[in-house]
C-alpha cells in the first residue's frame, strides 16, 4: 500500500508548542502567514513585526526574524524596518484589534496614508484576549465583556470601529481585505488573501483583517465560538476585498498631485 502525505507542516513554523487557548484562531492566522512565506520563496527576507497582546510570541512560532514593537506601534517600527533595509525584503506587523484600534490606532492610520510599503495582519476577536476579555474598539453593540457586562451601549461608548471601511477612505493603501478563520473555506480564502497582501507589499500598503474567536474572552466552547463568529461579527464586518492597485477610494477625490495650496500671501482686502 502507498502512503501520501496529505497535511504537513509549513518548514517556516517552528515545532514550538502554541501556547493558545483551545480553540483560538491566532494560531490559524500564524500557519496561513509561515505557508504564504514559504510558498513565495521569502523566508530569508522577510522580518515580521510582534506587538503587545496574544500575538505577542508569534516569533516563537513564525521562523522568521522578527522585531517587538511597544503596544500599538508596530506600524511605526515596520516602517523603520521598511525604510531602512534592502528594497527585496519584506516587513509584515501581526497586530490585534486592541493593539491596532485602539492605541495604535493614530499609527496604523498614518502608516496607511503614507503608503509605507508594509503588510499588516490584523486580527479582530472583537475583544481584549489576553488582558481579561475587555471591550475592545470592536465589540459589537450589545455584546458583553468583563468592562460592559451588561453589553456595549454605543450611545455611551461608541460604535465599533470598522477599520478596512476607515481605510479604504485613504488614497494611498494598495491592498485592504477582510477574510474570516470560521471555516475551512474561510481558511483557504484568507490564506489567498494574505498571499495577495504579500505579493502586492513592494506596491504599497497592505492589509488583511482576519475574524478571528476568543473562546476564553467569549465565554464559549470552541465549536460555539465559531458558530458565534459567523452568525455576529459577519454581519457587522463583512467578508469582502475593500481594495485592489489601481483602484481609488469611493469616499474620496481623485488624487490630483497637480493641486497645490495657493500661496499669494498675505491679502489687505477685508473679509466679507
Amino acid at each position: 500500500m502507498t502512503e501520501a502525505v496529505a497535511f504537513a507542516r509549513t518548514p517556516v513554523l517552528t515545532d514550538s508548542y502554541m501556547h493558545y487557548c483551545p480553540g483560538c484562531t491566532h494560531g490559524t492566522a500564524h500557519r496561513l502567514v509561515a505557508e504564504v512565506i514559504d510558498e513565495l520563496g521569502i523566508q530569508d527576507r522577510t522580518v515580521g513585526v510582534s506587538p503587545v497582546g496574544c500575538a505577542v510570541l508569534a516569533y516563537n512560532y513564525i521562523d522568521v526574524d522578527f522585531l517587538e514593537a511597544a503596544h500599538g506601534r508596530a506600524p511605526a517600527a515596520a516602517t523603520g524596518l521598511r525604510r531602512t533595509l534592502p528594497a527585496d525584503r519584506y516587513v509584515f506587523a501581526y497586530q490585534g484589534d486592541g493593539d491596532l484600534a485602539s492605541i495604535g490606532m493614530a499609527e496604523i492610520l498614518h502608516a496607511a496614508n503614507r503608503g509605507e510599503k508594509i503588510t499588516v495582519v490584523f486580527i479582530n476577536n472583537a475583544i481584549y484576549g489576553m488582558t481579561g476579555g475587555q471591550m475592545a474598539p470592536t465589540t459589537l453593540p450589545g455584546m458583553r465583556t468583563t468592562t460592559s457586562p451588561q453589553g456595549r451601549d454605543s450611545a455611551d461608548s461608541g460604535h465599533p470601529i470598522r477599520v478596512c471601511e476607515l481605510l479604504d477612505t485613504l488614497v494611498a493603501p494598495v491592498f485592504l481585505a477582510r477574510g474570516t478563520l470560521s471555516s475551512a473555506k474561510g481558511v483557504l480564502k484568507a490564506k489567498k488573501l494574505l498571499r495577495r497582501a504579500f505579493e502586492l507589499q513592494h506596491q504599497g500598503f497592505t492589509l488583511v483583517e482576519l475574524l478571528s474567536t476568543c473562546p476564553t474572552g467569549w465565554g464559549l466552547t470552541p465549536g460555539d465560538s465559531l458558530a458565534w463568529l459567523d452568525r455576529n461579527m459577519t454581519p457587522f464586518f463583512p467578508i469582502r476585498t475593500f481594495r485592489e492597485p489601481g483602484a481609488m477610494p469611493p469616499q474620496a477625490d481623485p488624487y490630483r498631485p497637480d493641486l497645490r495650496v495657493r500661496d499669494d500671501g498675505p491679502t489687505d482686502e477685508p473679509e466679507e
